[in-house]
């Protein structure tokens, strides 16, 4: 079980027994979270195994029927994905190849099943031999073969192949240009896909005429199959002159590498394929199964809150915008709470999941959810018994090696006394540097899990 590494820290920074507890409650809540949305426990209670029939939902499948079984995919979650269908399938499975995050695979125990490090959160080399790899290995799939393919968050950059005619240090480059530029993922997918030769149903393309079965833990809002590591066995709605709109909309299209731009212009014009669409052949025989998302994660934090006796409100499992603003807007609520006993009156616990963007505009470092964090900080100064915490579940908050921050309306006094300005940590967007200081970064160490992010408003 994953948990909190600070976590006697964190208690012992708090100014008042009641914050404590608040904090105690928080931090207790991200542990329970963080194990229900366990890679392998989410498998093993999606996917069993009747005789020979393999039933995943409402889906099944006679593996007597199949020849051959392979295991392909890739993303932080994907190691211990494969490492629990092994244990359910065993030597029913022939060969098998994932592509995990570097300095992971030695975390996963299988036989059947091989890994492969790359890079993430910019591709590098490795995410694209990876990618290669994988398209050698359903290449070679036949008509009665069975191909499943195991997706995660990260899956995106760890499997990389660029088009024909883009360099890979070109792709990088506009990857960390999305990344920075306050983009949805969907957005970024959308790019990510016209520049690729595996994303967008293009996989599924490869391993045709195979069965696919697609087991996805979506890190996405809303888990839209061909958003999650950019749907490599999906039909994609997306085009490319939806991807020409994106990099022009945050005013990129100068900045672009030609090689993209090239391939971006000749695709809008219809000299190149577009990626593989809905009611193409292609995809008769794939079947793609969402096993796990953001919304088990915060119902496993509602669950949690209610056995420390709180009044719970789960609010919504698709929050996006501005980290900071969406900070100051959940301060506002606890606010509320606080003041009016609206929505809920206190002791109230309140959960909030999705994923935020940070528009990078200074030299600092932090993460999406620490500037969430640290936007609500200054707007509950002063506040006894209430607590906010945000963290990322893959436990890798942006460029850093937290999870998330907490806070309280201590926290703004406390870094008053050490000499900081907030507001100064904010606009450079060096949350990490701030919480450094002041405390409040939460850390959990690489999860091996991605079902984005969860907010916690707690008022007692």
């Amino acid at each position: 079980m994953v948990k909190v590494l600070n976590k006697q820290e964190l208690l012992g920074n708090a100014f008042s027994s009641t914050n404590r507890k608040a904090r105690e409650i928080v931090l207790d809540a991200i542990e329970a979270l963080l194990d229900e949305v366990d890679p392998k426990k989410v498998v093993k209670s999606q996917v069993r195994l009747a005789n020979e029939t393999l039933i995943v939902g409402e889906k099944s499948f006679d593996l007597s029927s199949f020849n051959n079984i392979l295991v392909v995919g890739g993303g932080k979650a994907s190691g211990f994905m494969a490492e629990a269908l092994e244990e359910i399938l065993g030597d029913r499975i022939k060969r098998g190849l994932i592509v995990v995050p570097k300095g992971t695979s030695g975390k996963y125990k299988t036989k059947r099943t091989a890994f492969h490090e790359a890079s993430h959160p910019i591709p590098d080399n490795s995410s694209v031999e990876g990618a290669r790899k994988i398209v050698n290995l359903v290449s070679h799939a036949k008509e009665n073969d069975l191909v499943i393919c195991l997706i995660s968050g990260g899956g995106s950059s760890l499997m990389a192949l660029p088009r024909t005619g883009i360099l890979l240090e070109d792709k990088q480059k506009v990857t960390d240009l999305l990344l920075k530029c306050g983009a949805t993922i969907n957005e970024i997918n959308t790019v990510r896909k016209h520049i690729s030769a595996f994303k967008g149903g293009q996989l599924a393309k490869t391993a045709y005429p195979a069965t696919i079965l697609g087991l996805l833990l979506s890190d996405v809002l809303g888990d839209p199959l061909d958003v999650i590591a950019s749907g490599p066995t999906v039909p994609d709605s997306s085009t490319f002159e939806e991807a020409l709109k994106i990099l022009k909309r945050y005013d990129m299209w100068k900045k672009i590498p030609g090689s993209i731009k090239k391939v971006l212009l000749e695709g809008e014009k219809g000299l190149i394929d577009e990626t593989p669409k809905k009611g193409d052949p292609i995809f008769e025989k794939v079947h793609n199964v969402v096993i796990g998302n953001n919304r088990l994660a915060c119902q496993a934090t509602i669950k949690a809150m209610k056995k420390s006796g709180l009044n719970t409100m789960f609010l919504s499992s698709f929050l996006e915008g501005e980290a900071r603003e969406v900070g100051t807007a959940l301060a506002a609520l606890a606010k509320e709470v606080l003041a009016s006993g609206n929505p809920l009156p206190p002791p109230v616990g309140i959960v909030v999941g999705g994923e935020t963007t940070v528009t990078v505009i200074g030299r600092g470092k932090g993460g999406r959810n620490q500037e969430l964090a640290l936007a609500a900080a200054l707007r509950i100064e002063g506040l006894d018994k209430v607590v906010i915490a945000s963290v990322s579940t893959d436990g890798v908050d942006g460029p850093t090696d937290a999870a998330g921050a907490l806070v309280d309306g201590e926290t703004m006094r406390h870094s008053k006394g050490l000499g900081l300005e907030a507001g100064m940590f904010m606009k450079n967007n060096d949350s990490y540097e701030f919480f450094s200081r002041v405390g409040g970064l939460i850390y959990t160490g690489p999860t091996g899990t991605n079902v984005n992010d969860v907010t916690m408003i707690i008022v007692l």
